[in-house]
């Protein structure tokens, strides 16, 4: 488990359900904070930014190394300069934008790409830090946010086992004691069958870190069965409306989305419930109504038991089914009304 705001987040716990604003602003700040009333509204624990400037991730090349490449669904062809100009969330704009979050009660962070950002980062108080999957092999950002002392939350899209591990042994080295794993398909959207959901329980078991999901899928589906299977924190990309066409708002939820999952990760979560077998509490009364052997004629001492008078029905109280081929041809020793369970005093 960690804590987060004063927020446990762990498998004995709801799931932790961050709406992540990226680029869906669109370059306007009222539209930002639209999203942060609307993430709130729809129930959504926290929110969470990306802090970085287009200089802090790369520089303004027009080489084939700096653009994304022509197939790419959302961004082909694109500049990486002109894509994190477009998207990124101006520095100024964090403020208000965290302040507007704390207001409704939502646990306000952000993801920052360089020591810069941390810097800023810290100025502002976050109460924990995000690390984006591309920058799992950033080394020295994961330090220098781990020494902070704050809860690292690290995604972990294409990276392998040996990067993972390196990662984490960057964050507790520099002191960080807390310290959540995000599966991710680092690809923008990510299809449903590359989730591999199934890696969360490996994850857990081998780094013993407080897992969750990073989800770049359409819909909810997919975050839902991630918490059937140990994530304990939901990341999902959150817009006003796809229509508005934001960087990111083909991947995005919509706000009725957002509540929905808010709900049915909850409900999943509760499913979980603990190893049983037997009747639940609530399944007590239906106990009553299991299928016993009634004697369904009136009968009197001395007649046969036949399919015709006994009888395998609902309620419970008689004896169990299975005993019928054992009390057929057998005598009633008394006189029996209609509606009596069968027991084997009667035959």
């Amino acid at each position: 488990m960690i804590t987060i705001d004063g927020r446990p987040i762990g498998i004995k716990n709801p799931p932790f359900i961050v709406a992540e604003l990226s680029g869906n602003h669109n370059g306007s700040l009222e539209q930002a904070l639209a999203i942060v009333d609307a993430a709130a509204a729809a129930g959504a624990h926290a929110l969470k930014l990306q802090t970085y400037r287009p200089d802090t991730l790369t520089i303004d090349c027009d080489g084939p190394a700096f653009r994304v490449g022509d197939g790419h669904e959302l961004w082909g062809g694109e500049s990486l300069y002109r894509l994190f100009e477009r998207a990124h969330t101006p520095w100024e704009w964090h403020q208000p934008i965290f302040e507007r979050a704390r207001e409704h009660g939502l646990t306000a962070f952000s993801t920052p790409f360089d020591p810069t950002a941390v810097e800023f980062l810290e100025k502002l108080g976050v109460p924990a830090y995000k690390i984006a999957s591309s920058e799992i092999v950033d080394l020295p950002l994961i330090r220098l946010a781990a020494a902070t002392g704050k809860p690292l939350i690290l995604s972990t899209g294409m990276a392998s086992i040996g990067e993972i591990h390196a990662a984490l042994t960057a964050a507790h080295e520099a002191g960080c004691t807390q310290v959540a794993l995000l599966s991710c398909t680092a690809s923008y959207p990510a299809s449903p069958d590359e989730s591999n959901l199934r890696s969360l329980m490996v994850m857990s078991v081998l780094t013993g870190a407080t897992v969750g999901l990073s989800d770049h899928t359409p819909g909810i589906g997919v975050s839902v069965a991630a918490v059937a299977l140990g994530a304990s924190i939901i990341e999902k990309h959150v817009t006003l409306s796809r229509a508005d066409g934001g960087v990111d708002s083909a991947f995005s939820l919509e706000p009725d989305e957002l509540a929905t999952l808010v709900v049915e990760s909850r409900r999943a979560w509760l499913a979980l419930g603990e190893v049983s077998f037997g009747p639940r509490p609530s399944e007590r009364e239906g106990l009553r109504f299991r299928r016993s052997l009634y004697v369904v004629r009136d009968v009197r001492a001395g007649d046969a038991v036949t399919p015709e008078n006994v009888r395998s029905i609902r309620p419970a109280g008689g004896l169990p089914p299975d005993a019928a081929t054992a009390v057929m041809g057998r005598h009633f020793t008394k006189n029996v009304p209609s509606g009596t369970p069968l027991t084997w005093d009667l035959i």
